[in-house]
């Protein structure tokens, strides 16, 4: 039997009806009235209510613009029982277009990280090829997921890479209260279709492009030698926790190397620790030099 759960938004004339599963594939609907609502035989009904302006239906809720007519306080345990009653005597809430191409089963579980910021959500398939970050919403022209990831309230900052999403939270949310919700949404996202990358975009991102070492012959053969042992030795280990790191540059006068940090490593409380202590050392000792300093440009 599904149940309900009735949730305020921003707006107090909107209330959200959460179900426990995704009701929608990867699809969102808005209905201004009865006629509009042909494609959802839930909406036309809800329609016959005097006080419905406008409904909304995505992911695990249907959420109801009000008249100013009536108050939620004393409606919305009505309006849940009837959506309620409505889905558990088999109605349909969307009618989907049969043409669509049929769901793909994916399996996607958390990992924790170093970073306790960060959980890592590893998909059991291929989402990319580039790996590639996002700050915030605006950053996400290439990612109609991270674009959809950043909705949520929580979402600070994600990072995509081969089979997994890395995700970073603010520090006012616990992982206990939102993990579930997002690993759903993730799966349900993947195995409707939703598409992950476009990565002709990630290519023509300036940022990527400073990031990517197309000149590696022009290097200096030390710069070479970094790079070298960054990607056969620290990169595999990062990218298991989650993250990854970038050769930045190499200054030979101050024999400093600076790194960009991604995804699980970029603030991660013991990113430094891991600089100084793993790869500072590893480059020392594999360079025979040490004098050799690692510093992170964004730690």
């Amino acid at each position: 039997m599904t149940k309900i759960t009735i949730r305020e938004t921003q707006n107090p004339t909107i209330l959200k009806f959460e179900f426990p599963d995704f009701i929608t594939q990867n699809e969102s609907f808005e209905f201004k009235n009865i006629d509009e609502a042909k494609s959802s035989p839930l909406a036309q009904q809800l329609f016959y209510l005097p006080f419905v302006k406008t409904v909304y239906i995505s992911g695990n809720f249907i959420a109801i613009e009000r008249y100013g007519i009536v108050e939620w306080d004393d409606v919305q345990d009505a309006v849940s029982e009837q959506i309620e009653t409505f889905v558990n005597n088999g109605g349909i809430i969307v009618t989907l277009d049969e043409t669509r191409a049929k769901k793909q089963p994916v399996t996607v579980y958390g990992e924790t990280t170093p970073n306790p910021a960060t959980l890592k959500f590893v998909v059991n398939k291929m989402v990319t090829k580039t790996a590639v970050e996002f700050k915030n919403i605006d950053e996400t022209k290439a990612s109609p997921l991270a674009k959809e990831l950043f909705n949520f309230p929580y979402v600070k900052e994600i990072y995509i890479d081969e089979n997994y999403i890395s995700v970073s939270k603010y520090d006012a949310y616990e992982w206990n209260d939102i993990t579930i919700e997002l690993r759903s949404f993730i799966k349900s996202y993947i195995e409707n279709g939703g598409p992950i990358l476009d990565e002709t975009l990630i290519a023509a991102s300036p940022k990527v492009e400073k990031q990517q070492i197309k000149n590696f012959d022009n290097l200096d053969t030390t710069s070479q030698q970094i790079i070298n042992i960054l990607e056969e030795y620290v990169k595999p280990a990062v990218a298991a926790d989650g993250g990854n790191i970038l050769f930045d540059s190499y200054d030979p006068k101050e024999k400093r190397v600076k790194v960009i940090l991604q995804g699980a490593c970029n603030g991660c409380p013991s990113s430094t620790f891991t600089l100084k202590s793993g790869i500072e050392n590893m480059l020392k000792d594999m360079l025979n030099d040490e004098n050799i300093k690692v510093e992170a440009l964004n730690a």
